[in-house]
């Protein structure tokens, strides 16, 4: 299934105990709709306030009610910022995690002095506005396979940090900022420590010298801060 759903109220994709999860309200409407108790795979998780564009979700199951008739029973029942949008029968063979091939993510920030109320879960403000020129210059050197370990904050746990990055597109309207990351996987907060950098590229903070060399040092100090999980967004997953 591919689902959407905007992250503010949630502890992300992931249940947890002490937390609502996105995954724990999704299998409980699944249970009250269909009467199955089921275990949820999604492509991977999400942070706290991290949204979907949409994320790909696997399950098995016995459910007599017709494909495309699946989103608009389970969507009567989910909360208004969860939705199915498509369900389709793949392969037994199929994993919504470890099949994946490739993920774009989108950053949204806006600037300006004072900070929208109506912006507040979906974006994340600064108050000077970032050259996007310089942006753009700053994301040519992260381009291609490297070792992100100096974009990977504390808590994350992965055999390798080489990741490859095969677009990364900058774009401005009026006040809004679009940074849309395209790469084979992402490190535990890459792509709000990548957006950080290159906000502070934007300011003259930072030039793509100094992030291709803190790149080469695995330094993470070296580099922009974490922007906050309100303006991520997970927005297509690839599969083969």
């Amino acid at each position: 299934m591919g689902v959407s759903y905007k992250g503010t109220a949630y502890c992300g994709w992931q249940r947890q105990t002490n937390a609502l999860s996105v995954q724990e309200v999704l299998a409980s409407v699944w249970q009250k709709v269909t009467g199955e108790k089921v275990t949820l795979h999604g492509s991977g998780r999400t942070d706290a306030g991290v949204h979907a564009i949409c994320q790909p979700v696997h399950l098995d199951t016995d459910t007599s009610i017709p494909l495309d008739k699946l989103p608009f029973a389970l969507n009567v029942k989910l909360p208004p910022d969860i939705r199915v949008l498509w369900a389709k029968e793949v392969p037994p063979t199929f994993h919504a995690r470890f099949d994946v091939v490739r993920k774009t993510y989108v950053y949204k920030l806006y600037w300006g002095p004072h900070a929208d109320p109506f912006l507040t879960d979906t974006y994340c403000h600064v108050v000077a506005r970032p050259d996007v020129d310089k942006m753009k210059q700053a994301a040519q050197v992260l381009l291609g396979e490297h070792d992100f370990k100096a974009m990977q904050a504390t808590g994350g746990h992965v055999k390798s940090t080489v990741r490859t990055l095969y677009r990364i597109d900058v774009k401005e309207d009026a006040n809004r900022i679009e940074i849309e990351v395209e790469g084979n996987g992402f490190l535990y907060n890459m792509v709000r420590i990548l957006a950080g950098t290159l906000v502070y590229a934007g300011w003259g903070w930072l030039t793509p010298e100094e992030i291709a060399r803190a790149l080469e040092a695995k330094d993470r100090t070296g580099l922009g801060k974490t922007l906050p999980p309100e303006g991520l967004y997970l927005k297509e997953v690839v599969y083969p």
